[in-house]
């Protein structure tokens, strides 16, 4: 029998994306969207009709929250007392589940994932065509999963679930809860993005200083490629001398010595209550 699939927030930026993946997909899906800008972006792009939010989850074995963190709880709370025991909500980010903003209903299932984007080094990404940075649409990408209640072999389900709308799929990762949440804020957003803005603001430094913009540019991407590629051991190298001085010295000057911290779990914990 067809798994029928209600999405919530599918005219938005991230419901776009999967409606597309779910086009041709052995899953029923019924899509809700409450804004008039996105039911048009869905009707003009893909040709679907949205659907009212009771006649989307009717007999919906699967209901999936594409919609901001900051409304996850609100959405949670106001249709999962009317969904059928057994019934399996993804949510597509840790933040909420960690925060404690699903429902407390032991007849559900919660299943949690999230994309791990392609991986820089993968020619794929900057392959024909438009280039494909996020993922979901060429260029393919690993994903990450948990069950954070429910049966064991609901799992199968929700990752069938996944593998689609991230699709076309490298691997897939099962970790919990408190490990996605880890990996996000914390070593994605806390760390990475952190650090470019950084790098960025380095950048727009020399610039002030006198170094043409493209250059400067061309500069940093540039070294940005072959030092992750011998940082991450994508290529066999080194860092020459002058390189490891120059970590040596720089990461105490740009580093509090105690920075691992972030991922201390009172810290994630107040990373995410600001998210959501």
């Amino acid at each position: 029998m067809t798994t029928r699939i209600a999405l919530f927030g599918a005219g938005g930026k991230m419901g776009v994306r999967l409606s597309t993946n779910l086009l041709g997909s052995p899953f029923e899906v019924r899509h809700v969207e409450p804004s008039p800008a996105g039911q048009q972006r869905l009707r003009e792009a893909l040709g679907i009709e949205c659907v009212p939010v009771e006649q989307a989850i009717d007999g919906a074995e699967v209901v999936i929250l594409a919609v901001p963190d900051t409304l996850i709880g609100r959405v949670a709370r106001e249709i999962t007392p009317r969904l059928r025991p057994g019934t399996m909500v993804i949510v597509l980010d840790a933040a909420a589940p960690y925060a404690g903003h699903l429902p407390e209903n032991p007849d559900l299932t919660y299943f949690v994932t999230h994309p791990c984007h392609p991986v820089i080094f993968d020619a794929a990404v900057h392959g024909p065509g438009k280039p494909d940075y996020f993922g979901g649409v060429s260029a393919p990408q690993s994903i990450v999963c948990a069950l954070m209640q429910g049966p064991e072999e609901a799992y199968a389900l929700g990752e069938a679930v996944a593998r689609t709308i991230y699709k076309p799929i490298v691997k897939s990762y099962r970790v919990t809860v408190e490990q996605m949440a880890l990996l996000e804020p914390g070593l994605s957003e806390t760390v990475c993005a952190t650090l470019l803005d950084v790098m960025r603001e380095a950048m727009d430094e020399v610039v002030r200083r006198g170094v043409p913009p493209d250059c400067a540019r061309d500069f940093l991407l540039g070294h940005m490629t072959i030092l992750a590629a011998v940082t991450f051991r994508q290529i066999e190298g080194q860092f020459s001398d002058a390189c490891n001085k120059a970590i040596t010295f720089g990461k105490p000057r740009l580093m509090r010595e105690d920075w691992l911290k972030v991922f201390e779990q009172d810290e994630i914990a107040e990373s995410i209550r600001r998210i959501t």
